[in-house]
């Protein structure tokens, strides 16, 4: 997936824009240019009503003419599973936590060094594609059920409807039942690779996997271990 990745900027100011989609075509990307939310909202339909390939990532910033970075990330969500780096002048760490509640993949605060952002996409493309390749061997832990293969977790007999990166962290956690994670540590785990995000990330995941489990009453299998990070319920 790294290799001729599609990836999509959503940014209004076009010196910026012009930039970062010149930098990443340098680097061997496939790159499209979109300067408003409603430009993004468009090209993301052609797309889908040609039955062309998914972007493989999105770049956006949040403060755009015709829909919010909010709405879109939202709305990419709610269709993909490519990750989305959210870039932007706030710094407010509400700001972030709610973008990742949202469905972002990785915040990055304007002014950004190029290699950074650089280095953040090929971060999440390695996961993306890594998570494409999964073992098809089956995992269990009381009432749940994930397929590595299929990437779905079914709780007490129901679906469970994970982004990528929230079923990566339960797939960890089962993988090592009796293991207490320290937040890095399962960064680390589900990616394999030290992560960029801080630590207070990790509880948002965390928070949104225990909300989406919650109908199911098994959320109580991730428990917080108090000064150290998670671990699955004996």
């Amino acid at each position: 997936m790294e290799d001729n990745a599609r990836i999509l900027v959503i940014e209004d100011d076009i010196d910026i824009n012009d930039v970062v989609a010149t930098s990443l075509r340098k680097a061997g990307y496939a790159c499209e240019q979109a300067f408003s939310g409603s430009e993004a909202r468009l090209l993301l339909k052609t797309a889908a009503m040609e039955g062309e390939a998914p972007f493989d990532l999105v770049v956006t910033d949040l403060m755009l003419p015709g829909a919010s970075g909010e709405d879109l990330v939202r709305e990419i969500r709610n269709r993909s599973d490519a990750p989305i780096i959210v870039v932007s002048a706030r710094t407010g760490t509400n700001d972030k936590v709610e973008l990742l509640k949202l469905g972002a993949d990785d915040y990055l605060t304007k002014p950004f060094d190029l290699d950074e952002l650089h280095a953040r996409i090929a971060v999440q493309l390695r996961h993306a594609a890594r998570g494409a390749v999964r073992s098809s061997a089956g995992l269990r832990f009381k009432d749940w059920v994930l397929d590595p293969e299929g990437r779905t977790l079914v709780a007490a007999g129901q679906p469970v409807k994970l982004t990528r990166l929230e079923y990566d962290i339960v797939e960890t956690l089962v993988r090592r039942p009796k293991k207490v994670f320290t937040k890095q540590e399962l960064f680390r785990a589900a990616w394999n690779e030290e992560c960029f995000v801080e630590e207070k990330a990790v509880n948002v995941h965390i928070s949104n996997i225990r909300g989406k489990l919650k109908p199911t009453g098994t959320e109580g299998y991730i428990e917080t271990v108090w000064g150290i990070g998670f671990k699955l319920t004996d």
